[in-house]
């Protein structure tokens, strides 16, 4: 599914939040003790002084259950076998996605770190645009020389702010589902974006949400692991079930949302982000479920 990152999916003891994916885009590193700090040996210092408290070290995340992977993947290769007319194993291999895979939607949202980041840098910069201009909002991150210039691109030109880095496969499915999202623009009527509205704002949103978490659970899965129909039409029509199905649980999220926070200012952004994520993994885990039980 998507473009570049498919791979064989994690290992079975890989934790289900990894210690490197934090929620923060880095920070200074802890300082280092004095001189006269307790050593390894736990010594005291020598002056009789307290010793100092230790700097606060991530915890150890614990070893995921190894087959939590294989419920989700036996029924999407039964999806997939069907040609995408098999329903119900869809809304298996989504449930137990977010359920067993990922351990719950609010564990599923935190998997997807950059891509929240780089959600709320777009939805961030959509708003600036809205409010103070194209222009202006291109100005502030020296990019002036887009301004007037088609709406894809001006996302193109964009892409190293929004998605920084690609080193890691969680910032590689970040800056796939921004390019999936610059290809689909122009087939949503997104071309003018001077006069982007709020529901234009939140469909390119809704459009990068999609991809990001079609990548993620595609990845997580393991596409080499899922026997995928031979004949091309067939494998499209699996991939546009699966992205229209994610695509209404992110649609649902958002509405949600919307509803409860409808001033998105610039501090709001990143909290109605996260709130989207885990919002939308829980709608497709019940929908899921209701596909499963018809």
């Amino acid at each position: 599914m998507g473009t570049s990152t498919a791979y064989g999916g994690p290992g079975g003891g890989t934790p289900l939040i990894p210690s490197w994916l934090g929620d923060t885009d880095g920070g200074d590193p802890p300082a280092s003790p004095p001189d006269d700090a307790a050593g390894s040996e736990g010594k005291p210092p020598a002056d009789g002084s307290t010793p100092p408290v230790p700097p606060n070290r991530p915890p150890i995340p614990d070893t995921a259950d190894p087959q939590r992977f294989s419920g989700a993947r036996n029924s999407f290769t039964r999806f997939a076998g069907s040609g995408g007319s098999d329903r119900a194993n869809l809304g298996r291999a989504v449930s137990r996605y977010v359920s067993t895979s990922a351990g719950g939607a609010r564990r599923a949202a935190q998997r997807m770190g950059a891509s929240r980041r780089a959600g709320a840098r777009l939805l961030g910069f959509l708003a600036d645009a809205q409010t103070r201009g194209v222009r202006e909002a291109l100005r502030t991150l020296n990019l002036e020389s887009l301004a007037g210039r088609p709406i894809t691109e001006i996302f193109v030109g964009l892409a190293d702010y929004i998605c920084p880095g690609a080193g890691t496969v969680d910032e590689g499915i970040a800056r796939e589902a921004y390019i999936e999202t610059i290809v689909e623009l122009a087939g949503e009527g997104l071309t003018d974006l001077a006069t982007f509205t709020q529901d234009q704002m939140q469909t390119v949103f809704e459009l990068y949400a999609t991809h990001a978490i079609e990548a993620r659970i595609c990845n997580d899965i393991g596409t080499k692991a899922v026997t995928m129909p031979a004949d091309a039409q067939a494998a499209r029509h699996v991939e546009q079930q699966l992205r229209d199905f994610i695509r209404g649980g992110v649609s649902d999220a958002l509405t949600r949302a919307r509803t409860e926070t409808p001033d998105l200012t610039p501090e709001r952004i990143r909290g109605f982000v996260d709130a989207v994520y885990e919002s939308a993994f829980a709608i497709l885990h019940a929908l899921g479920e209701a596909e499963a039980n018809q």
